[in-house]
């Protein structure tokens, strides 16, 4: 009989020996798990994801198909991330050095995006490293961060600029009595000063 909890892996999924899979975690044809990345309980990895080497992904993260986050991207606890989004890792990306030869892992030097608790990253968006995604987050789809996300926020566009807030549930928060609420779960949130939070 098979454990319920163990991990499991498609056939023609491939996955590093030194990669390490929580519980329940779960990934899908033609993926690929990279040597010491680190992933949580109960994630799911899509259909021709890549996870690179030593990325730490949260516990329940969902890479939907096509995903690919390189090293040395971090993502918290509950992060989405849409099929196709790209979570890049080379500020100035060059194939070759000047001389025309070609670069090699000591050329350069890797930067990540970090992800916070809950965000979410809209199919084909692209963060460009280094940034940081603010938990709960929302990057909309095909949009282009090119600098730190603020937890809540919505944003959009090429480069992704802040149009909103969101709450918990994801959905746009409203504006109510002095403060943002989520008209979904009714959760109340205060801005100040550009930064937005639980009500207290």
């Amino acid at each position: 009989m098979t454990d319920p909890d163990l991990p499991t892996v498609q056939d023609s999924a491939d996955v590093a020996e030194s990669a390490s899979l929580g519980p329940r975690t779960r990934v899908w044809h033609l993926a690929q798990v990279r040597e010491g990345a680190r992933l949580g309980a109960d994630c799911n990895i899509g259909r021709g994801a890549y996870v690179g080497p030593d990325v730490v992904l949260g516990d329940g993260c969902k890479l939907q198909n096509y995903a690919l986050v390189y090293e040395p991207a971090r993502l918290a606890d509950g992060v989405f991330i849409g099929p196709a989004a790209v979570l890049t890792n080379d500020v100035f990306p060059r194939a070759v050095n000047p001389d025309g030869t070609p670069k090699s892992a000591d050329d350069w030097e890797a930067v990540g995006v970090e992800v916070g608790r809950g965000a979410s990253i809209g199919a084909r968006a692209v963060c460009v490293a280094p940034a940081r995604i603010g938990a709960w987050a929302l990057v909309a789809a095909g949009a282009v961060v090119t600098k730190d996300v603020p937890d809540y926020a919505l944003v959009v566009g090429v480069p992704a600029r802040r149009i909103g807030w969101v709450g918990r549930a994801g959905h746009p928060l409203e504006q109510a009595d002095g403060a943002w609420v989520c008209p979904v779960s009714g959760e109340r949130y205060q801005e100040t000063n550009g930064v937005l939070g639980p009500e207290a």
